[in-house]
């Protein structure tokens, strides 16, 4: 039985959202979505903190023309026309997904949800972020739409700013309330787009901030992949939902694909995991 088959036969409780727990985990969002939402009931899932703002970004966006999409995302028409099509039916369409289950980027590969059991769900449910331009922060079980969007965008409802600029002070005190409320401490998994989405020097003064790094080393040289990034961000979120766990200086056990905490290397607010490929 696959985790949402298992959810369809149980009842969700009340997500424990402001009880204290050990470590926050924080993931970007990704580009590509799944269009088709598990079998969940709806009633099921909660909704995004910043539900509001989305659905008057995607009134914004609804003006846009096919053309005008290609240019904001410098994407192909193809593209273009899946996401003006996913605006104009925006509020049509049901169910949404829940949000854990709907990027397709190459962190939620490895994370792989699916495969994740129903206690460990309602337990990432307390304990995970997702970093949206269109609906600022998700918790994974909210119920989204799929959609594209740019943090350089300038739309009506931001008032001339970017979605960078629009989201930072909101995003920045929602995290630090959360946050605080827990044990202090932030594990962000997310790339380094996404730091302009809060106030960066101000996370970190108030709250513990660790950040692991993942890179590959070659000749000596070490250097950071995107693509190894993502999958170690996603596989390291995995492990701390299915192992509980509560400390920053457990993530150390982390070890996947190759890649393997260097104590001599990195510090603890930057704790380095290096691949060796010969």
């Amino acid at each position: 039985m696959n985790t949402c088959e298992a959810m369809m036969r149980s009842t969700i409780p009340a997500y424990p959202i402001n009880r204290p727990h050990p470590m926050q985990l924080l993931l970007a969002s990704a580009k590509l979505m799944h269009d088709q939402s598990p079998t969940l009931p709806l009633a099921e899932l909660s909704e995004p903190a910043f539900e509001q703002e989305a659905r008057c970004f995607v009134n914004d966006l609804k003006a846009y023309t096919p053309d005008e999409l290609q240019a904001l995302y410098q994407c192909n028409e193809t593209i273009a026309r899946q996401n003006h099509a996913r605006f104009a039916a925006f509020e049509r369409v049901s169910p949404t997904i829940p949000a854990l289950f709907a990027y397709n980027g190459q962190a939620y590969k490895h994370l792989n949800a699916n495969t994740i059991d129903l206690d460990s769900l309602i337990y990432a449910q307390s304990h995970l972020w997702i970093v949206s331009f269109l609906y600022g922060l998700l918790r994974p079980l909210d119920g989204i739409h799929p959609y594209r969007l740019e943090g350089r965008a300038e739309l009506a409802t931001a008032g001339g700013k970017t979605l960078f600029e629009y989201w930072r002070p909101k995003l920045t005190e929602q995290l630090v309330e959360a946050v605080k409320a827990d044990d202090g401490c932030l594990v962000w998994l997310a790339p380094d787009e996404f730091t302009h989405l809060v106030n960066w020097k101000r996370l970190n003064r108030v709250l513990k901030v660790v950040r692991p790094v993942f890179q590959v080393e070659k000749d000596g040289k070490r250097r950071t992949q995107a693509v190894w990034a993502k999958t170690c961000r996603g596989a390291m979120a995995r492990m701390v939902l299915l192992e509980r766990i509560s400390r920053p200086e457990d993530l150390t056990a982390f070890a996947y694909e190759g890649f393997h905490y260097e104590p001599a290397r990195g510090d603890q607010e930057c704790p380095l995991f290096v691949r060796f490929n010969l």
